[in-house]
C-alpha cells in the first residue's frame, strides 16, 4: 500500500523501552497511566559535593537476570539498555532472527546516543588519573563509542544493512527513527530497528550539568508556574518499522502507522531554542503525513520543564496549530520518567503510540500551577480517556536541533 502520492507506508511492529518507571512496555505503560514518579534519590553513585541529588534511574537493571548476550555482558551500560530494548521491540514484531540472508541488506540499525559510553570513559579517567593506573580496560574505545549500541543490536540479529549512529543531544532518538522511515519510504530498506539509548547519570556528568544551572533539586515539574529545571535520566526507546505490505504478508502485529516526520535546525543559539525552529518542524511533519493540525489529538510535548522551554513550546504549537490548539490534549511524560536525553524521543515515542492504541493520554504530574504563558490543556496530574485518532512526538534538542514524528493508526 503507498500513499495518494504514491510513497510506500510504514509501521511500526514492535517497541521496547527501558526506563526509570521499569523495563519493557506494559511495565512504563502502567507506571504513565497510574502517574509514577520515577525520580528519586540517586543510588548508583556517589553525590557528595553535588546539589543535586535525584535521577531518573532505571531500577533493578542487571544484564545477566536480562540474559544479555556475552557480548552485550561486555558493553557499556547503555549498549546492554539498547540491546534489552531491542530485544522487546524485535520480540513483538515477530520478525525471524537472526535476519535471513535474503532480509539481512534489506534491514537497517540505527540506534544513536547523545554522548555514548560517558560512564566508560569517567571510570577510566578515574583509573588513569586518581587511582594512577598504567593503562584502562582493553575495551574502553569500543565500550564508549556512540555507535556501539547500534553495532552490538545488528551483531544480535544479523542486521546487515545501514547500521551507524545518530548523535542529535535530546532530538537523537527521534531523528534516529525518522531516517530509517525514510529509508524504508524511499526504497533503500523494508525493515529497520530504531531509536536510542542513554546512561549518562554519574558523577562527572553531573556536576558538568549543574554548571549550567538547567537541573532541578526538586523534581521536574513541566509547564508549571513553580518549574525550576529538568532532571537527568537514562534509559533506552526502540522501535521497529517496517514498509507495510511486508509487514502484513507475514501477519505482522501493526502497532500503528509512521506518517510524518520534521527536522529542522533554528541556527540560532546553543541553549535558548526558537520558536520558528520549532514549529517548522511540527509544521513539515504534519504536511508529510498529509494531516490537517485539527487531525491531531494528542502532543507528546518535548516538555523539559525549563522555563524557556516551555514557554516556547507551547507559543511554537499555537503557532502551528491556531484555534485547533484549544481541542488538543497535551502531556510531558518526562514529568515522570524524567529527561533521557538522547532516548527520550524512543521512549516518548512508545508512549505516544500505547496512547494511540489505548485511547488514554498520560498526564503531566506535578502540575499543579499552571505557568500562565503555558495556557493549553496539559492533562494535569491524571491522565484520561481520550478517542486518539493521530498523535504527534516533539523532540527539541542543544543547539536547536528539533524533530518531530507523528503517528497515527494501522492503516488496514
Amino acid at each position: 500500500m503507498t500513499h495518494s502520492n504514491g510513497r510506500r507506508r510504514v509501521v511500526v511492529t514492535g517497541q521496547g523501552v527501558v526506563t526509570p518507571l521499569g523495563t519493557g512496555v506494559d511495565k512504563f505503560w502502567s507506571g504513565l497511566k497510574s502517574g509514577t514518579c520515577g525520580i528519586r534519590e540517586v543510588q548508583s553513585f556517589e553525590t557528595d559535593e553535588l546539589y543535586i541529588t535525584i535521577a531518573g534511574e532505571v531500577p533493578d537493571f542487571d544484564p545477566r537476570e536480562r540474559e544479555l548476550s556475552k557480548q552485550l555482558l561486555m558493553a557499556d551500560k547503555y549498549s546492554q539498555y539498547a540491546g534489552c530494548a531491542a530485544r522487546e521491540a524485535v520480540a513483538q514484531s515477530g520478525l525471524e532472527t537472526p535476519i535471513s540472508d535474503a532480509d539481512a541488506y534489506r534491514t537497517a540499525c540505527v540506534i544513536g546516543s547523545g554522548v555514548g559510553g560517558l560512564t566508560t570513559l569517567e571510570f577510566s579517567y578515574k583509573m588513569l588519573f586518581k587511582e594512577n593506573k598504567r593503562a584502562t580496560h582493553p575495551l574502553t574505545l569500543l565500550k564508549a563509542i556512540g555507535s556501539s549500541a547500534s553495532a552490538h543490536v545488528s551483531i544480535e540479529y544479523g542486521v546487515k544493512g545501514p547500521t551507524f549512529g545518530v548523535v542529535s543531544a535530546c532530538s537523537t532518538a527521534t531523528h534516529s527513527i525518522g531516517v530509517v522511515y525514510q529509508m524504508i519510504r524511499s526504497g533503500l530498506v523494508d525493515t529497520g530497528i530504531a531509536g536510542a539509548a542513554e546512561a549518562s547519570l554519574n558523577w562527572g556528568a553531573t556536576r558538568a550539568w549543574q554548571a549550567m544551572r538547567v537541573l532541578s533539586p526538586d523534581g521536574l515539574f513541566p509547564f508549571s508556574k513553580t518549574r525550576n529545571g529538568t532532571v537527568l535520566a537514562e534509559g533506552s526507546g526502540i522501535l521497529v518499522l517496517e514498509e507495510y505490505e511486508k509487514a502484513k504478508a507475514r501477519g505482522a502485529p501493526i502497532l500503528a502507522e509512521l506518517m510524518g516526520f520534521g527536522m529542522t535546525a533554528d541556527a540560532a543559539d546553543m541553549v535558548n531554542p526558537s520558536i520558528d525552529g520549532a514549529s517548522t518542524a511540527m509544521q513539515i511533519a504534519l504536511d508529510d503525513a498529509q494531516l490537517a493540525p485539527s487531525d491531531i489529538d494528542y502532543i507528546n510535548a518535548h516538555g523539559t520543564a525549563t522555563a524557556v522551554n516551555d514557554v516556547n513550546e507551547t507559543r511554537a504549537i499555537k503557532h502551528v496549530f491556531g484555534n485547533a490548539a484549544n481541542n488538543l490534549s497535551i502531556s510531558s511524560t518526562k514529568s515522570m520518567h524524567g529527561h533521557t536525553l538522547g532516548a527520550c524521543g524512543g521512549i516518548e515515542a512508545a508512549a505516544s503510540i500505547k496512547a494511540l492504541e489505548e485511547n488514554f493520554i498520560p498526564p503531566t504530574i506535578g502540575l499543579k500551577e499552571p505557568d500562565p504563558e503555558c495556557d493549553l490543556d496539559y492533562t494535569p496530574n491524571e491522565g484520561k480517556k481520550r478517542d486518539v485518532n493521530y498523535v504527534m512526538s516533539n523532540s527539541f534538542a542543544f543547539g536547536g536541533l528539533n524533530a518531530v514524528l507523528v503517528f497515527g493508526p494501522n492503516p488496514a
